[in-house]
């Protein structure tokens, strides 16, 4: 694969130049920003505008420890667990150790989390959780984050936020990032820093149907592959159990987890409640545990979805909790407090991603990852609910503070980086064929079960689309996404085949009829 996805040379294109740069405007962007020393010049790029992240469709809350028979020690085993025990523990010690303090700090920038008539902030639970923890605002609890960040950052003088930028590439020499390749609608030109970090989210858009939103086409990944970051654990994509199941739709509504964390219970076409068969937990077991269930039930009745009954609740009580979810349902002709919500799993969030220690650190020198984009195996091989957001917040915030005590002796640097090669075009009618090819090869091959022989197949078919893609060239936000899309594609699926034992959220079986009888 090349180094670069377009021709350019750095002495001929314009150039701007930051302290910071930052790329994603999801809660891990913009809380990093925050919390950079005031002193330093801060750029946060957005390639849509700044709401249009996967932060911002977040649901169910934030998980930390606000309760008085809570504790970290709880949250700690109940992350690993969740993750089959993969997690890197010093790190989930880290989120968990850390939660408290960050999310003071959230709401001193002034995000609201709903509270009881005496002041004191609700709780809720969610699969996987032993205890109420989630803090939550309605049912949008990431809209409220990002209002509540995208303001502060606005404010501050020091920040710079640039919507609708495309980043192409980082730019790097002797393995020290320089900052990034960017392009407006206008022009390709160059952003150099002393210090660049990924938060550009997840992958969602490599799926047929997933909950992301559509700006997640695992640009961050894919940049840093090219650029030599290590890339780890991309097998393990989570396939969130309740998606609004509607047959037309390819980005799917999601219906947060809190549902069930309120009572709400899962049933089969023929009414029956069935998750006491799968777990003892029962409809908040892990969500790898729930996923895998749903999708049981679906082969054995050859449905395409299951239902989520929360009807037993009072109506008042739903409507206040999830006006979002029931708004949504209702215009699809559901009515939550009287009817079943039909539902199915879909891709939701990859724990995989680009490398980092505990500061939130690369192995290439002055490039950070952060959220999503990033690995430090803190969710194992299946992510507790509510925990993504949790870490946006906590190794943004140690990203910030790593920068602020090395920035003072980094001098931005100017090298003659190149890239000059014949290139065949390629048309956007070609593009978007490629696309919906690669999302046709991983909904089938790389989905909640995975087969040896499947994934091999789906390798050798995506290595083609790659092959083709190293050959052509076209300036568009449209042919770089599909270079990422078919990128993160290939990692998920040769992750996949590397891993020959199921873990998590990665399962390998033979056929259909091996994981039914299972």
């Amino acid at each position: 694969m090349r180094r670069y996805i377009t021709n350019f040379r750095l002495n001929n294109i314009r150039k701007e130049y930051c302290d910071v740069l930052i790329i994603g405007t999801g809660i891990a962007g913009f809380y990093t920003s925050l919390n950079i020393d005031s002193n330093y010049k801060v750029v946060v790029l957005s390639k849509d505008k700044i709401s249009e992240n996967n932060s911002n469709l977040a649901q169910g809350g934030i998980a930390a420890c606000f309760s008085e028979d809570d504790d970290i020690n709880l949250h700690f085993e109940d992350t690993i667990k969740a993750g089959n025990y993969y997690n890197d523990k010093k790190a989930v010690k880290i989120l968990v150790q850390e939660a408290s303090d960050n999310i003071k700090k959230l709401i001193k920038i002034g995000t609201n989390f709903d509270k009881d008539k005496d002041g004191n902030i609700k709780v809720t639970k969610e699969g996987g959780h032993s205890k109420r923890r989630i803090l939550h605002s309605k049912d949008e609890t990431g809209k409220e984050i990002i209002r509540a960040l995208s303001e502060e950052a606005l404010k501050r003088e020091n920040i710079n936020i640039i919507e609708n930028l495309f980043a192409i590439d980082l730019l790097t020499v002797d393995d020290k990032c320089l900052g990034v390749l960017v392009k407006n609608e206008e022009e390709i030109y160059a952003i150099l820093s002393k210090a660049t970090v990924l938060a550009t989210g997840g992958i969602g858009q490599v799926y047929d149907n997933t909950t992301n939103s559509i700006i997640a086409t695992g640009d961050g990944i894919a940049m840093a592959y090219r650029a030599g970051a290590e890339i780890v654990d991309m097998e393990f994509v989570q396939f969130h159990p309740t998606a609004l199941y509607n047959e037309s739709d390819s980005k799917r509504f999601l219906i947060s987890e809190a549902v069930r964390g309120e009572g709400a219970v899962l049933r089969n076409s023929k009414r029956e409640a069935f998750m006491e068969k799968y777990h003892e937990l029962k409809d908040l077991a892990p969500r790898d545990i729930v996923a895998k269930s749903i999708f049981n039930e679906m082969l054995k009745e050859d449905k395409p979805c299951v239902y989520l009954d929360i009807t037993h609740k009072n109506e008042d009580f739903i409507k206040s909790r999830f006006p979002n979810i029931y708004k949504m349902c209702l215009s699809r002709n559901i009515d939550m407090t009287k009817d079943y919500i039909p539902v199915c799993p879909v891709q939701h969030y990859i724990m995989g991603g680009v490398k980092i220690d505990y500061f939130g650190r690369t192995n290439i020198q002055r490039l950070y990852a952060c959220g999503e984009t990033s690995c430090v195996r803190v969710h194992g091989a299946n992510r507790l609910a509510s925990n993504s957001l949790l870490e946006g917040l906590v190794f943004g915030n140690r990203i910030a503070n790593d920068i602020n005590k090395i920035i003072g002796r980094i001098e931005i640097e100017n090298y003659l980086i190149e890239n000059e090669e014949n290139y065949k075009r390629m048309d956007k009618k070609q593009i978007q064929e490629i696309k919906v090819k690669v999302k046709k090869i991983m909904s089938r091959y790389a989905f909640i079960l995975r087969s040896k022989k499947g994934l091999s197949k789906a390798l050798n078919m995506i290595e083609e689309i790659l092959n083709r893609l190293d050959n052509c060239k076209e300036d568009s936000r449209e042919f770089y996404e599909c270079f990422n899309i078919a990128t993160v594609a290939y990692l998920i699926v040769k992750a996949a085949l590397n891993r020959e034992k199921s873990l998590g959220s990665h399962i390998i079986v033979n056929s259909l009829e091996e994981f039914k009888d299972a």
